[in-house]
């Protein structure tokens, strides 16, 4: 049933305001969601009010296998379900492990592993100063304004907030408080449950409040909507936006599928409006775990305008077991990407520190020694190919070794003479003594001689 990646990104600047469907997506709305007209299918507050939320609604669209109907419910009495008929129809209904429903709909796997893992994996709550505030990092702080998301993802790290209604205001004001109140912080992340379901007045007031503190620099909002109900993003919620910049947005795309005509009209119109748009992808298991799957998600939001950012390392939540992937896995996805197409398409591989440590960057190892006194480090490319790079100390040692002096926090030598980088991955492959060293950086400029000059 689904289209591929190049379906989505022939949308132009010329496109009207509601793209024609895809294949694929006109396919599933008259699977899913026959009896919806035009009107009704392109409001969204009718696809937020048409949600699916209940097993009973599920199974009027989708199989449900009779021995896991009790699991599934299990589920559903820990964790809720939410999905837009809009990206209902994203899902092959004939495909049990497609990855679009894998994203959204219970499965017997989560009922297994529903005690496997944490309620708050990256300790937010043990970084909150005040209720809805993260302050994990120095300068700036995540801001949870709603609990409430127009799709539930099966593995995300806050399901264990998981539920309808609004944030009250003085917890908000609260929010706004602390951060006016703690000058270091220039930048604020306002996510959830998903911002962009508020009213466009009631986000409005959220932002304003924000704006009009002083030290306050950057606004980043991290929204699925794009994904999950580009209806959402109108000409009305992009013209409230755009009047208080500097404002970023983080979309999460994961899979090439999801990037659809619909998909690329709400992420157009907000570029136009001036905000730029990151991607943050999760890498999961039977998702998107392969190289091409994520080159083919990364080349195209490129083509939508879209930074590949992060991909995530899954967070070891409770009932998302099934999710999680060795590191490796990325590792070996990073490796695929790097070198094999451009870097703008290349993310940043990061496991985010369970019990609070922060992002840490996964990188396969490039730098495979470094010996800072000599000033030789030694690095792999992406063929697997070794190539020596010498440091601005050698040309001083050619010149004038008298001029020579070793740094002050010279590493110390290993056995073989040569020093690790201190800040060298360890996850990688390392340099078999047998590989030959095919580039070395042996330039000296043609004005500077390598003879020493003769006394007078």
């Amino acid at each position: 049933m689904p289209d591929s990646v190049d379906s989505a990104v022939q949308f132009t600047a010329t496109t009207p305001d509601v793209p024609p469907p895809s294949a694929a997506l006109r396919r599933g709305r008259e699977h899913y969601f026959p009896q919806a007209s035009d009107a009704e299918w392109n409001d969204w507050r009718w696809q937020f009010k048409n949600r699916i939320t209940t097993l009973d609604e599920l199974e009027r669209h989708l199989a449900i296998p009779e021995a896991e109907r009790k699991m599934r419910a299990e589920v559903l009495s820990d964790f809720r379900m939410g999905i837009t008929p809009y990206y209902l129809s994203l899902i092959d209904a004939d495909d049990p492990a497609d990855p679009i429903l894998r994203q959204v709909v219970p499965l017997a796997d989560e009922f297994y592993f529903r005690a496997v893992g944490e309620e708050d994996p990256l300790g937010e709550e043990k970084y909150s100063p005040v209720p809805g505030i993260t302050h994990r990092y120095p300068d700036r702080v995540l801001m949870v304004i709603s609990n409430n998301c127009a799709i539930y993802c099966r593995y995300c790290t806050r399901k264990r907030t998981m539920y309808e209604g609004a944030t009250p205001d003085v917890e908000i004001d609260a929010m706004v408080d602390y951060i006016a109140r703690t000058p270091q912080v220039r930048d604020v992340v306002v996510s959830g449950g998903d911002p962009l379901n508020y009213s466009n007045q009631k986000l409005e007031s959220i932002l304003a409040k924000l704006r009009a503190i002083p030290h306050l620099e950057i606004i980043r909002i991290g929204s699925r909507v794009p994904v999950a109900l580009p209806q959402r993003i109108d000409d009305e919620l992009v013209a409230m936006l755009q009047r208080y910049h500097p404002l970023w947005i983080n979309v999460h795309f994961n899979h090439p599928r999801e990037l659809t005509p619909d998909a690329a009209r709400a992420c157009d119109k907000l570029l136009r409006a001036g905000i730029p748009l990151n991607n943050q992808a999760v890498l999961l298991k039977g998702v998107n775990d392969s190289v091409e799957t994520i080159k083919s998600l990364c080349h195209g939001l490129m083509k939508m305008r879209v930074r590949p950012y992060y991909l995530y390392q899954c967070d070891p939540v409770r009932g998302a077991e099934h999710f999680r992937t060795p590191i490796a896995k990325g590792i070996e996805i990073i490796e695929g990407l790097r070198g094999h197409t451009s870097g703008l398409c290349v993310p940043t591989y990061v496991v985010d520190a369970p019990g609070g440590g922060g992002k840490i960057p996964v990188q396969p190892d490039y730098l495979l020694r470094y010996d800072e006194r000599a000033g030789r480090a030694v690095l792999r490319n992406f063929q697997d190919k070794i190539y020596e790079y010498l440091e601005p100390g050698y040309l001083r040692d050619v010149i004038s070794p008298s001029r020579r002096t070793p740094p002050k926090s010279a590493s110390k030598p290993h056995s073989n003479g040569v020093a690790a980088h201190p800040k060298a991955a360890s996850n990688g492959k390392h340099e078999p003594h047998s590989d030959k060293v095919v580039g070395k950086s042996r330039w000296v400029h043609k004005g500077a001689s390598p003879k020493r000059p003769k006394k007078s």
